[in-house]
């Protein structure tokens, strides 16, 4: 008699479960094999070629935006980044679940930004996702880490070092862990413009 195939908690599978499951783990070796071709060709140093990279993936990229070297993304088809944003460098795009980036964002070196986690009041330690949205004219410091389901304002600030667990409303300046309003920003109608053209991505526009 053959054995029962079960799950890791243990459930005894169906036929279709188990070719659901096959089909699952399949799709998520490709998703892991993608993901890594993406992590070693985010180390190339032209920015033109890196961000052809990243549109061939899936990822939509506005106008005169950059991500740095040595970005770590999960599923790019999910993240949306607007223009005349800085994507900092060692940065983790989680597209999971929905990811969009409004415009003229700046986001520091080594942030992670994360739409899943799993629950940990689950018995069975269940994954839950929820989409992240920053508005335009944000800026995140060095190391922040932006957690599942949180909506951050236009023109907020956020702390280097924080946690950022709750929505953050416009223009507020929030640090710490979890992450607090510090104050309002001064500022209430941004209209700069983060960056400039490298000459490579001129080069790379006139082909």
């Amino acid at each position: 008699m053959i054995a029962a195939i079960r799950d890791k908690d243990g459930t005894k599978l169906t036929g279709s479960q188990i070719i659901d499951k096959l089909f699952g783990r399949i799709s998520q070796v490709l998703l892991e094999i993608e993901m890594y071709i993406l992590f070693i060709f985010g180390w190339f140093p032209l920015s033109f070629f890196r961000m052809l990279l990243f549109r061939i993936a899936g990822i939509s990229i506005g106008k005169n935006t950059i991500i740095n070297m040595g970005a770590r993304i999960y599923d790019p088809s999910n993240i949306q980044i607007g223009d005349d944003c800085v994507i900092g460098e060692k940065i983790t795009l989680d597209g999971r679940e929905k990811l969009i980036i409004g415009n003229h964002v700046d986001i520091a070196s080594e942030v992670m930004i994360y739409n899943s986690e799993h629950d940990i009041n689950d018995p069975l330690f269940t994954a839950v996702s929820a989409p992240v949205f920053i508005g335009d004219y944000v800026f995140i410091g060095p190391r922040a880490i932006i957690l599942p389901g949180v909506t951050i304002g236009k023109g907020a600030v956020v702390a280097a070092g924080a946690v950022v667990t709750k929505d953050v409303p416009e223009f507020a300046v929030v640090g710490g862990v979890p992450a607090k309003v510090i104050k309002k920003r001064s500022v209430t109608h941004p209209s700069y413009r983060l960056r400039r053209l490298s000459f490579f991505e001129i080069i790379g526009r006139l082909f």
